[in-house]
């Protein structure tokens, strides 16, 4: 059987580095325009650069997102966009718009067009039909269950490659196709700038009684209708093998370096687990599970995979994260004294125990021995984010080792 490939996201050139450190074997990742994460960090043309010859130099593919629904107005920079692209060879376009994806075909033919989920893939005929107009691969419609993906694979050719989301944020709309944000706060989810309203509280208003705002259900709180719990399919990368996917895509361009390290370290050693030995992977199930709720989620469901989701897996009572531990930073160089390098992102102070997150596998917990800022000042503790540190650790660190604080 051939190994899927573990697809993960990037929302900054430092989040790319960590992804490709940890595992993946390929990264998606958005320019500055036509991506549908527009409040992302998002790459310049420069860090895309840097980011592609990054992963290429460790063996890993890069693709890149122009997945929005176009308008009349979008088509030229389209044009001008993939010529910039050309020079910087990404490994593949993520498309979803037929107008996007022939302008592709004609500006940079060498570079593979894949179909995104926003474009409602949801049969092998849809699958058959971007296949003649060139598409190398296609991304299913979060809506299948994996007897359906099953079915795609058998009538459609081998070389089609079929990629599915199998963990992360799921959307209340039909593949991510919302209006919402555009309806409410004039932001169109399609172009880029949803505002999350799936995630919002709702209360139902009478005609004849306004102001007067009653739950969706006997609660006094309201309740979080359209908000889901979040996909998890590390329990099942048999089924999803014996389906035929080619691709396993984790969700999360707004996620931090934290959240990415988490997913693609587990799902790199549950994929290579399972192939090593069917019964090792089951055995190493526990430490999956546990791993893999390190991250922020919002409890898990498999989604639409084993059949039409029930209200168990909606989240009524909340919106929040689940979150286990506190991203504090990334480990950079180590100066002439033996400090190593890092960019805090949250506070910790000396005498603190905190733990080193390996891409190998391994936590390590150590405690703050000290922390210098840049001048080489003494520091009781790290409370500005961003703030370039020197810290001693009382141990030998490697660059890109993650830095995080379990949380009570």
């Amino acid at each position: 059987m051939k190994k899927p490939e573990l697809m993960i996201p990037a929302s900054s050139l430092e989040v790319l580095k960590i992804a490709v450190i940890f595992g993946a074997d390929a990264v998606y990742i958005g320019g500055e325009a036509f991506g549908l994460r527009a409040k992302a960090k998002n790459f310049t043309m420069e860090e895309m650069k840097e980011g592609i010859e990054f992963a290429h130099t460790h063996g890993v593919k890069v693709y890149v997102t122009a997945n929005i629904l176009a308008h009349n107005s979008d088509l030229e920079g389209v044009r001008a966009y993939f010529e910039e692209l050309k020079v910087l060879k990404p490994d593949a376009l993520i498309i979803a718009d037929p107008a996007i994806f022939m302008i592709a075909k004609e500006v940079c033919p060498e570079i593979e067009r894949h179909v995104s989920t926003q474009a409602n893939n949801t049969n092998y005929g849809t699958y058959l039909f971007w296949h003649q107009l060139g598409a190398h691969r296609v991304v299913t419609a979060r809506e299948l269950s994996l007897a359906e993906i099953k079915e795609i694979r058998a009538n459609i050719p081998d070389e089609l490659e079929i990629e599915t989301f199998i963990h992360g944020a799921m959307c209340i709309s039909y593949s991510g196709r919302c209006l919402l944000s555009n309806y409410f706060v004039g932001r169109d989810a399609n172009q880029g700038a949803c505002t999350h309203p799936c995630r919002w509280k709702y209360a139902v208003v009478e005609e004849k009684r306004p102001g007067e705002y009653f739950p969706v259900y006997e609660n006094d709180r309201g309740t979080y209708i359209f908000n889901s719990k979040d996909l998890c399919m590390i329990e099942h990368i048999p089924d999803m093998v014996d389906a035929g996917i080619d691709s396993f895509k984790i969700e999360g361009r707004m996620k931090t370096a934290l959240y990415v390290a988490t997913v693609a370290r587990t799902y790199r050693k549950a994929i290579d687990d399972f192939y090593e030995s069917p019964e090792k992977y089951q055995e190493n199930m526990p430490r999956y599970l546990e791993q893999i709720s390190n991250c922020t989620y919002r409890q898990f469901t498999t989604g639409f995979f084993y059949g039409k989701p029930s209200e168990e897996a909606q989240i009524y009572d909340s919106n929040t994260y689940l979150r286990e531990y506190t991203y504090l930073g990334i480990v950079g160089e180590q100066n002439e004294e033996g400090l190593y390098q890092i960019e805090q992102r949250n506070k910790f102070s000396v005498g603190e125990e905190i733990e080193v997150m390996k891409p190998n596998g391994d936590n390590i917990l150590v405690t703050v021995k000290a922390i210098r800022d840049e001048k080489g000042t003494e520091m009781e503790s790290a409370p500005h984010p961003q703030q370039i540190l020197y810290i001693d650790l009382g141990q030998p660190l490697e660059k890109y080792d993650i830095l995080r604080r379990k949380e009570d």
